[in-house]
């Protein structure tokens, strides 16, 4: 069945770019209202933002949604993910800013915080985006693709001149939890050649030792190390889990990603939504739920470390 948050969730921090502080509530929502954006601060004309695939306007650093009236969210990918992880598919999300706050760097807050308040069902069959068809974009950069699969399953390569980084490779099944297990912790990270650069051109300005990892040749700069030997790949895939699900629904297919980011991921939604025989929307039956991500997660899968 389709699923909310059973109570608010309140979370506030600083923006990772802007640098401004934010408050963001879930709240719960109806059957087949999705996940929706709505900035409370705006108080003329139309405040509330689909987070969907073309509301989303192409950024290197983040993911940002904009509705028909300019309205924008920026750096929606990490609570994004935090809800198609923990299986929340109906939310109305009210923020008081731009951005969403960075909090540690990572999805575990968001995640920790949604299973805390629990998950609601709701009296109405989840439908799902079942990929019939391969689709695949490509850039100077890297490429990613969508081919048909029986959950969400994905494969991500990255391969950055860093030691501390360097080549990392990861595939993982995202049925039953995976993504609060074994991603939802990993922070987002940079390198330190870039972050003047990012300064300079209004970017980063929120971003501390606290909320990313920071990387200098084969040294670690961040207090503490790593939560993972390959948290940057794991990262990566938990962006790509909160770009997908701009979709509107949850995907059955298999996603890869080579050196692939927030752009290259919408550029892939829109090839697949583009392709009319390369998908179609159907109700998931009681076994199909079961594979999807979030389902029956609990709060004690949440990694110690986060």
């Amino acid at each position: 069945m389709q699923t909310t948050v059973q109570s608010t969730v309140r979370f506030s921090g600083v923006g990772l770019h802007t640098g401004l502080p934010v408050a963001l509530v879930v709240c719960a929502a109806p059957v087949d209202h999705g996940i929706v954006f709505e900035r409370t601060d705006i108080r003329l004309g139309n405040a509330r933002i689909p987070a969907r695939y073309d509301f989303a306007e192409h950024s290197p650093l983040c993911t940002m949604i904009v509705n028909d009236a300019g309205v924008s969210v920026s750096t929606i990918e990490h609570v994004m993910a935090a809800l198609a992880g923990c299986g929340v598919h109906n939310a109305l999300i009210k923020i008081d800013g731009p951005e969403v706050p960075v909090l540690d760097g990572s999805a575990a807050p968001f995640v920790r915080g949604i299973l805390a308040t629990g998950v609601k069902r709701l009296a109405a069959p989840i439908r799902v985006i079942e990929v019939l068809s391969m689709v695949e974009v490509h850039t100077a950069q890297g490429w990613a693709r969508l081919g048909p699969g029986g959950g969400l399953t994905m494969d991500f390569h990255i391969d950055f001149a860093d030691k501390a980084i360097g080549k990392q490779s990861k595939s993982l099944d995202l049925a039953n939890g995976t993504f609060v297990r074994e991603l939802c912790d990993s922070r987002t990270f940079c390198r330190a050649a870039d972050v003047a650069a990012m300064r300079a051109a209004g970017k980063a300005l929120g971003g501390t030792m606290e909320n990313a990892v920071v990387v200098d040749g084969d040294s670690v700069l961040t207090p503490g190390g790593l939560r993972h030997h390959d948290e940057a790949v794991r990262h990566k895939m938990l962006d790509a889990l909160g770009d997908l699900a701009l979709a509107g629904a949850p995907l059955l297919g298999h996603y890869e990603g080579h050196k692939a980011g927030h752009t290259l991921t919408n550029m892939l939604l829109r090839e697949l939504f583009a392709t009319p025989d390369g998908y179609r929307i159907r109700e998931c039956n009681t076994a199909l739920a079961a594979r999807l991500p979030g389902a029956g997660v609990e709060a004690c899968e949440i990694p110690a470390v986060a």
